[in-house]
């Protein structure tokens, strides 16, 4: 068994993280993250952040609460159909122990020993519902980062 070791490259916000220092307005006296309706890290048996996030997500934007359970026909079409009218996704990076955060509309990862062709033009194109989907994300979430306006992000991930 081996390690990951992935560049990404993201368009959207940085949202930091509870080990990194997260990368919002608001935060607590101890740099702790704002009270959010949707998470709380004291439960221990709760959602983690990314979870947590990407459920509240696909209920608020998509209207998909649905649960999966065994020999649930079609749930799967239903969650990735969900996903793709949120138009936004947490991504990880850094490592699996200790990720951070990019609320991102676009990702792309390039896996430990592949290359990839990169066409600017083509690949990074920012396209005119970007922006709008990644606000619309940060409103349900209640976040608001540090950062004025989403841009691209090269990250790290091991794992």
């Amino acid at each position: 068994m081996g390690q990951s070791t992935n560049a990404m490259l993201m368009y959207g916000y940085h949202l930091g993280s509870d080990e990194g220092g997260w990368q919002i307005r608001g935060l607590g006296e101890y740099d702790e993250l704002p009270a959010l309706d949707w998470y709380d890290p004291e439960v221990e048996d709760g959602l983690d952040f990314q979870s947590a996030a990407e459920h509240k997500l696909l209920a608020d934007i998509a209207g998909f609460t649905e649960e999966w359970a065994p020999g649930l026909d079609g749930y799967w079409d239903r969650h990735r159909a969900a996903e793709a009218r949120v138009g936004v996704k947490l991504a990880s990076h850094c490592s699996g122990d200790y990720p951070m955060y990019v609320l991102a509309t676009k990702v792309i990862t390039v896996y430990r020993g592949e290359v990839e062709a990169i066409d600017p033009a083509r690949d990074l194109a920012v396209q005119p519902d970007w922006d709008d989907k990644l606000r619309a994300a940060l409103d349900v979430l209640g976040l608001n980062p540090t950062q004025e306006t989403a841009c691209w992000f090269l990250c790290s991930y091991w794992g």
